[in-house]
This record gives C-alpha cells, sequence and structure tokens, in this order.
C-alpha cells in the first residue's frame, strides 16, 4: 500500500477502506509519511467529504494513538460528556458539568483551550487561582469517583493523532472540513470514557458555522459517527449570533456560571444549561 494511492483514490471520490485509513494515519504517526503528503490527503478529504462509516473509521484510528480512559472498572454512574463547537461567552460547561453530576450521571469533561475568538473551558477553570486542569489518569480517576465530575485539559498520550492533525489542519486550509471536525472531536471524548455525549452546535455570526444548514450538517456528522461507535449522541443547534449570557472573559465568566447555579443570572444560559 501506497500512500499516494490513498490521496488519489480521495481525490477522485472513492470511499477509503479501513485498512487504508489505518495505514495512512499509523504511517503518518511513524514519519513515514510527510506533512506534504498528509496536507494533500486532508485537502482531498475537505473537498470530497468522507461517510459516516470512513469518519469512524478515522476517529477509530485516532482514539488509538494513544491513552484511552476505560472507566468500566470505576464505581461511577452512567458516563456522559457534553461538547460545544463554541462562541463568545459560550461558558455552559462550567454549571452544566456539576448540575448534571447531581442528577445522578459521571460527567468525564476532558475541556480545550480557546480557539479563535472562543473562549475555552480550561481558560476560563484556570482564572480560579490554584485549579488545577492538569491531571494525572490517577487524578482524573479518582475525582471522578470521589464527586462525579472531572474537568481536565489534554495530557500528552491523549489522542495524539489529534495534536498533529489539527496542527496541520490549521495551516492548510481544512479546519472548517466536517468529517475532520467530527473525528477531531469524537475521538476525545470517547478516549476520555464518556459512553453517551451531548453536542451543542453553535450557529450565527459568532460562530464556526455561520449558517443554519452547516450547522445541521455538523450536527448529523457527530450523530452519524456516534451511531456507528455505539455512542447515543444528542445535538442541540444553539444561537451565536449574540454573546451568551452578559459576561464575556474567563473570570467573569466563571461568576456568571456561579449565579446560574444559584438559579440567578441571564436567563438565555439558564435556558441552554
Amino acid at each position: 500500500m501506497r500512500f499516494v494511492d490513498i490521496i488519489i483514490r480521495k481525490r477522485d471520490g472513492a470511499t477509503l477502506t479501513d485498512e487504508e485509513i489505518a495505514y495512512a494515519i499509523q504511517a503518518y504517526l511513524r514519519d513515514e509519511a510527510a506533512d506534504y503528503q498528509m496536507a494533500a490527503l486532508l485537502m482531498a478529504i475537505f473537498f470530497q467529504g468522507m461517510t459516516p462509516a470512513e469518519t469512524a473509521a478515522l476517529t477509530r484510528e485516532m482514539i488509538s494513538s494513544g491513552e484511552v480512559y476505560d472507566l468500566s472498572s470505576l464505581n461511577i454512574p452512567f458516563p456522559v460528556d457534553k461538547h460545544s463547537t463554541g462562541g463568545v461567552g459560550d461558558k455552559v460547561s462550567l454549571p452544566l458539568a456539576p448540575l448534571a453530576a447531581a442528577c445522578g450521571v459521571a460527567v468525564p469533561m476532558v475541556s480545550g483551550r480557546g480557539l479563535g475568538h472562543t473562549g475555552g473551558t480550561l481558560d476560563k477553570l484556570e482564572s480560579i487561582p490554584g485549579f488545577n486542569v492538569r491531571l494525572t489518569r490517577e487524578q482524573y480517576f479518582r475525582q471522578l469517583e470521589k464527586i462525579g465530575v472531572v474537568m481536565a485539559g489534554q495530557s500528552d498520550t491523549f489522542v495524539p493523532a489529534d495534536k498533529r492533525l489539527y496542527a496541520l489542519r490549521d495551516v492548510t486550509g481544512t479546519v472548517e472540513s466536517i468529517p475532520l471536525i467530527c473525528a477531531s472531536i469524537m475521538s476525545k471524548k470517547i478516549a476520555s470514557g464518556a459512553r453517551a455525549l451531548v453536542m451543542d452546535v453553535k450557529t450565527g455570526s459568532g460562530a464556526f458555522m455561520k449558517t443554519l444548514d452547516d450547522s445541521r450538517a455538523l450536527a448529523q456528522g457527530l450523530i452519524g459517527v456516534g451511531k456507528e461507535m455505539q455512542r447515543p449522541v444528542h445535538a442541540f443547534i444553539t444561537d451565536m449570533n449574540q454573546p451568551l449570557g452578559r459576561k464575556i472573559g474567563n473570570s467573569l465568566e466563571v461568576l456568571e456560571s456561579l449565579e446560574c447555579l444559584r438559579g440567578e443570572g441571564p436567563s438565555d444560559l439558564r435556558e441552554i444549561t
């Protein structure tokens, strides 16, 4: 099997096999394929798309590139996670995670940092003095068992394929590819141990997906990968034509999240949470 043949097949609109996708990812991670070859494949995917089965195969290969958190041995309720595609003032994860845990599910949440104009959950949490998001596997498991919720950052051994692919997508104009977005999101969420997922897909001028059609396509893509991976996924499309809530900025958004947990604060944040 040759990497160039996989590029050509996808360029011409073919459906790649699981074996071809596995070969491409593994060859790239072993540095047997150059950045320019993977960039060409990413661009072919950008223009030709991927089937749900292809996207699921890519997701599985990305998961297997690193550490996977198996929560089955822990004394916890059913583990569920939530992900947002991001927006201005989007702080829903902060009040939602403890609320969901209080309602009887475990919430293993591996979160990200700010991307573009959107704020990251980790950045918000680190505005709290002394808050540690760099947890070891043992700390992650212990906290989940103790209080039912954990919010942590991605370690170096956690889905390393996603880190390399995203860095390449960022400089090759392929960030907006829906199959690549789906594989990136789902690989991290499944590797974190979640058995079911809730997706908050933002739409509008302050979101990555500006149109309702694009937002629906992303939501359907995430649900499709979930079906292929035996993970129930529920997707909500929410408005990001204006900031969520009234406070923007890491520490201010933490304060507004606390207001929400007290049943106060802006109604739009309470409604989405």
